[in-house]
C-alpha cells in the first residue's frame, strides 16, 4: 500500500530500471548516484544486538522502483521477487545478475487503461508446491502461478460481491490462506463507486475455495503473519488515525478471537516519520519486524519495540530470505537488505 502518489521523478536522482519485450532482459546497471548504503539501524534495548549484528548495514540492491512491495524469497532457484506496484510489474533480484522484469500484467490483466494508481500486485507468497500465489489490486482477486505458467483465480468474491483489493497474504499450515482487503487498488479506494464491500475486512481462503469473513473490525488493514506457533495472527492497520498492529488469537476452527492492541506508532507517523504499519515477517524466536513510520521496527511477542532499521523512507513490506537470516526490505524506490543473526519461520 502507498499512501502518496508516486515518486514521479525520485528516478532520475537513482536508477532507471530498463526492460524490453523480453521478461529475462537485465535492468540498467546502476548509475553512480545509487547509493550503496541508506539509513540507519537503531538499538532500543540490549536484546537487539543478539537479533542484528554491530557491522550490518541497509545495503542497496536496486532502486528507481515507484513503490516497492510484496518481496518473497525462492529458495529453489536462490533469487527475490518483489512488486513494483504502478507499472504492474513483479521483479526479480538475484545475486550477481541485479535485477530483471521476472512478470507484468499480473495484478491488472484488463484491456483498457487503468485509472487509479496501483494496478499491480502486492503481497506474494509461495505455497508448498513452490507456486508463487499473489494478490493483485487491480483485478481484485487472489491468483496463483501454475506449473505450466497457467494463472488461476483462487478468490474474487466474498459472499458474491467482489472484494476490495486484496493486500497482502500468508499461508497456514493447512494449507489456507489469511488475507487483507482495503482499498488501495480502487481507483477512488474508498470511494470508488465499484467497491461492493462496506468495510475493509480480512479474510480466510480455505482450500475448498471458500472465502470467510474473520474480522471487519481494522479500518485498513494491511500486512499479515502467524506466529511462530501460529496460535496468534499479527495485523497491521496503514491508518494515519491510527497506525496500529493487533494481535489476534486464531482458535481451534481457524477463526479469531477478540484482538489486542500490540503496538501504537500513531504518535511516530505524526512527527513525521515517513510511511505508515505495512507488510510484517515474524523470525524463528518469534520476532515480528514490520515496516511503519521511518521503516521496519523489530517486536517482541508482547509488542515491546527492540530495535527500528531507519531507511528513512516510507517502507512497505519485509521478508526473510538468502539463508534465512538476510531481510529484504522494500522501501519506497529502493530494494535493501540486513543482515541478522535470526532466521525467518520456514528456514
Amino acid at each position: 500500500m502507498r499512501i502518496s502518489l508516486p515518486r514521479l521523478f525520485a528516478a532520475a536522482a537513482a536508477w532507471t530500471v530498463v526492460m524490453t519485450a523480453s521478461l529475462a532482459t537485465r535492468a540498467e546497471e546502476p548509475k553512480k548516484d545509487l547509493p550503496k548504503t541508506i539509513g540507519s539501524i537503531e538499538s532500543l534495548d540490549p536484546a537487539f544486538a543478539k537479533l542484528v549484528p554491530s557491522t550490518s548495514t541497509i545495503e542497496v540492491l536496486g532502486g528507481g522502483f515507484d513503490w516497492s512491495e510484496g518481496p518473497v524469497w525462492n529458495k529453489a532457484d536462490k533469487y527475490l521477487l518483489f512488486s513494483d506496484i504502478p507499472p504492474n510489474r513483479i521483479m526479480k533480484w538475484k545475486e550477481g545478475e541485479g535485477v530483471t522484469l521476472f512478470k507484468e500484467k499480473i495484478g491488472y490483466s484488463g484491456k483498457e487503461p487503468f485509472t487509479g494508481e496501483e494496478p499491480g500486485t502486492n503481497g506474494l507468497v509461495y505455497d508448498s508446491e513452490g507456486r508463487l500465489t499473489m494478490c493483485c489490486h487491480g483485478d481484485r482477486c487472489i491468483k496463483r502461478i501454475e506449473k505450466d505458467g497457467s494463472i488461476t483465480v483462487l478468490a474474487d468474491k466474498y459472499d458474491g460481491k467482489r472484494l476490495n483489493s486484496p493486500n497482502d497474504l500468508v499461508f497456514h499450515s493447512s494449507g489456507d490462506i489469511y488475507f487483507t482487503d482495503p482499498p488501495y487498488g480502487l481507483p477512488k479506494r474508498e470511494n470508488d463507486p465499484a467497491k461492493e464491500l462496506d468495510w475493509f475486512g480480512v479474510y480466510r481462503l480455505s482450500k475448498d475455495g471458500k472465502v470467510t469473513l474473520l474480522t471487519k473490525e481494522m479500518t485498513r488493514p494491511n500486512g499479515i503473519g502467524f506466529s511462530s506457533d501460529e496460535k496468534t495472527l499479527y495485523v497491521a492497520q496503514s491508518d494515519p488515525a491510527a497506525a496500529i498492529w493487533k494481535s489476534f488469537p486464531v482458535k481451534q476452527d481457524g477463526t479469531l478471537g477478540e484482538s489486542k492492541l500490540l503496538f501504537d506508532a500513531t504518535a511516530w507517523f505524526k512527527e513525521g516519520r515517513p510511511g505508515l504499519p505495512d507488510g510484517l515477517a515474524v523470525d524463528s524466536q518469534g520476532h515480528i519486524w514490520a515496516t511503519g513510520p521511518g521503516g521496519v521496527y523489530c517486536f517482541t511477542p508482547d509488542g515491546k519495540v527492540l530495535g527500528r532499521i531507519n531507511t528513512g523512507e516510507k517502507t512497505a513490506n519485509c521478508k526473510f530470505g538468502g539463508d534465512g537470516s538476510v531481510l529484504y526490505i522494500t522501501a519506497d524506490m529502493y530494494i535493501v537488505r540486513v543482515r541478522t543473526s535470526v532466521k525467518g519461520l520456514g528456514f
